[in-house]
């Protein structure tokens, strides 16, 4: 939202550049007729941190002279007429754009077909180039090929997206034009017809490649914000509206033969380049088009093309979203954003909440931006077949309502409700909000522009001639926070004051103040839990213990663990203690086994390790018993007894993925909800609890009565905690 504003100060114009087969790379057209360089200085060569491809091309002796030529011209020179310098060079004012001669931004703004459909960026320190450059297919043929067995109304745009919405239905077909519906004939006319494509199809359009480049001069804390936004919205649609055009009907490419034509014939009548300026604008809609761009940019406006194509006229339009919310306070000193609705409406939507179905349908009402007649009789004046449907629209859309709520209507679908509204937010006619309730409240934004308090005052006592003063109705709002519905005199005067509402919200006086809760875990579950846990562990290591003693095999070796060892170790020791006499011949002398002594180490071990695992869980027993029993109190959050001391409350953050401890928080305060209908409500809500989703959107999500819904959450205060903002 803090992104630098793109105007006439870092964005100086726009060109066409192409590239053909024989004659190589062109310099089009450039809007403005002049092109400011970045800087005063005289451009030279040895001096200019350039490209290295321009200082390639620079040093070429045709070029140093033409910029010596350049760069030597008198200061009085107005760059309009011609100019024939002492040794009889003609200077023609269009063939210099920037600064730099038009031949050699050709020859750097053509990029090799590796950037073909890519951002291509070019600094020329301070100017900077960027573009998206579109290169012929590899068959070398512009036109796509015809599939059979298409109507006019089945090959629709492929980028359809790049018209306005309300062109979307009837975008002209790639086969277009007046004979669009002479498709389904199979006389003589369609073979003629036939045999005339193939014969276009074969023909190779010597353009190679096109490119609109944008010129600009940015700061340098604000290259990487500006182009970025000029690029995703403005460069890469605009190239792709007229890779489109040039695909179907070659447009590009005529009305740059029709340009170059013009240019050649005005160089030899040494016609001022105003007047041909003029003159190329009014013929040729590309040109136009290249106006239209960059007037609409610059002013932060939107460019609406009329491109006049063969295959029918092409009305594409693209904008660079302007801010219409803030959700936070800007600096002081930041005056563009100053008067813009504040709201974290927009700004806390999750990824979660944008992919459940019907969450935006629920949760949002359309506000027009101007008079409801004022925008009825512009529809009216539009001949376009949706023209109808979009005028009940703007009857059925109210703030106060959703767009579920509109499309719940039988008039229109909610399909058509989407659509028209993404039509009027994208036209920049209406905005999306939460919908007005007087139950809700409103306060005075702290963002409001009180500049314009005077000439806003006129225009409210003009609509409102009955209501106080603006002054001293923003003074009754920042009285002290309460639900709307109190500031109107009766329940007849609501509908009116709704209307107010909606006014000073659409002027940026007022904000929905809007309450937030996180789950709040009192030191008193968070000890149940884990006693209840620790429970749990001992009951499942002493039954882990009997399974396994119940489990194990008899050893064989105890069997002779009586006897034989014994007998074993007593013969040992006699034999022993005989020292050097012989045995008797009558004696038996008994040798232990290695693996018998093995055996019996292993086991002593064991032992030591399940006498040492006994004594540990005896004592985890004695202690778990010794502890104090929870015990549930009706306001945990002020139990301070003994056995709480040194716990602290534990925040969730997001319900939605609790695991583990949080998950059973949540279980537990579940349980401690008598009511059962409360409890029910518990499971829903709780989602809600995550500091970013407003509890006033819960009766619209749930599609509850405001009144059930405050009165649930009443019953839940003691384990919520609240935060108030917009």
């Amino acid at each position: 939202m803090a992104a630098s504003p793109i105007t006439a100060d870092n964005f100086l114009g726009i060109a066409l550049v192409i590239n053909r087969s024989q004659d190589g790379p062109a310099f089009v057209f450039h809007y403005p007729a002049h092109i400011r360089p970045p800087s005063t200085d005289a451009v030279a060569p040895d001096t200019t941190d350039l490209h290295d491809a321009l200082l390639e091309r620079l040093s070429q002796p045709a070029n140093r002279e033409s910029l010596r030529g350049a760069a030597g011209l008198p200061r009085n020179w107005d760059r309009d007429d011609h100019y024939t310098t002492d040794s009889g060079t003609q200077i023609v004012p269009w063939e210099h754009c920037v600064g730099f001669p038009a031949r050699d931004l050709a020859g750097i703004l053509t990029p090799a077909r590796s950037y073909h459909k890519k951002l291509f960026q070019l600094s020329l320190d301070p100017l900077h180039c960027i573009s998206y450059p579109i290169h012929v297919p590899a068959s070398g043929r512009w036109k796509k090929q015809k599939k059979a067995h298409k109507s006019s109304r089945g090959s629709k745009l492929s980028e359809e997206q790049l018209l306005k919405p309300q062109d979307a239905e009837t975008a002209p077909s790639a086969g277009g034009g007046k004979d669009s519906g002479s498709h389904g004939n199979s006389n003589g006319k369609d073979k003629d017809a036939g045999k005339k494509d193939d014969g276009d199809e074969e023909k190779r359009s010597s353009m190679t490649m096109f490119n609109l480049v944008f010129f600009l001069k940015p700061r340098n804390d604000e290259v990487k914000d500006l182009v970025e936004a000029l690029y995703v919205n403005i460069v890469k649609k605009a190239n792709k509206a007229f890779k489109y055009s040039q695909q179907h009907s070659d447009f590009v490419w005529k009305e740059s033969k029709r340009i170059l034509v013009a240019k050649d014939k005005a160089r030899e009548e040494q016609k001022k380049m105003s007047i041909l300026w003029k003159e190329i604008l009014q013929v040729s809609s590309l040109a136009a088009a290249m106006q239209d761009i960059y007037e609409a940019v610059s002013q932060n406006k939107i460019a609406a093309l009329h491109l006049e194509t063969a295959a029918g006229v092409l009305t594409p339009s693209f904008q660079i979203p302007a801010p219409f919310y803030v959700s936070d306070l800007p600096p002081e000193d930041d005056l563009r954003q100053c008067g813009l609705w504040l709201t974290t409406a927009n700004a806390f939507m999750s990824p979660e909440d944008l992919e459940e179905p019907g969450y935006l349908d629920r949760n949002f009402a359309l506000l027009l931006m101007d008079d409801e007649k004022k925008i009825v009789a512009e529809l009216q004046a539009d001949p376009d077949p949706t023209t109808v449907s979009m005028v009940e629209f703007v009857h059925l859309s109210k703030p106060t309502m959703s767009f579920y709520q509109v499309g719940q209507s039988n008039v229109l679908t909610l399909g058509q409700v989407r659509k028209y509204a993404q039509h009027f937010i994208f036209w920049r006619r209406a905005i999306a909000i939460p919908p007005l309730h007087a139950r809700d409240v409103y306060i005075v934004s702290p963002n409001c522009d009180l500049s314009r308090l005077p000439r806003d005052s006129f225009d409210w006592q003009r609509q409102f001639p009955a209501s106080p003063s603006l002054p001293g109705f923003l003074g009754e709002l920042s009285h002290a926070p309460r639900p709307y519905k109190h500031l109107a005199p009766s329940k007849i005067h609501r509908p009116t004051y709704l209307l107010m509402l909606a006014w000073l919200m659409r002027r940026g006086w007022v904000t929905q103040l809007c309450t937030f809760a996180y789950i709040v875990v009192w030191p008193e579950i968070i000890y149940e839990v884990d006693y209840e846990m620790a429970a749990e562990d001992l009951a499942a290591a002493e039954k882990a213990r009997e399974e396994a003693q119940a489990a194990s095999p008899p050893d064989p070796h105890k069997l002779a663990d009586s006897d034989a060892p014994s007998e074993h170790l007593e013969a040992s020791i006699t034999s022993a203690s005989s020292g050097p006499d012989p045995p008797s011949p009558t004696t038996t002398t008994a040798v232990i086994s290695p693996v018998t002594v093995e055996h019996a180490a292993e086991k002593a071990r064991l032992e030591r390790i399940a006498d040492k695992a006994h004594r540990e869980a005896t004592e985890k027993v004695i202690a778990h018993a010794r502890r104090t029993p929870p015990q549930a109190t009706d306001h945990p959050s002020i139990n301070a007894a003994a056995h709480l001391t040194g716990l602290e409350p534990h925040i969730i953050l997001d319900p939605r993925k609790a695991t583990g401890k949080e998950s059973r928080y949540i279980s537990a305060i579940r349980k401690r909800l008598r009511d059962q209908k409360v409890q029910t409500a518990w499971d829903k809500f709780c989602r809600y609890f995550d500091g970013r989703t407003a509890l006033e959107r819960i009766a619209l999500q749930e599609e509850m009565k405001r009144k059930e819904v405050w009165s649930l959450l009443t019953a839940m205060t003691e384990y919520i905690m609240c935060t108030r903002h917009w």
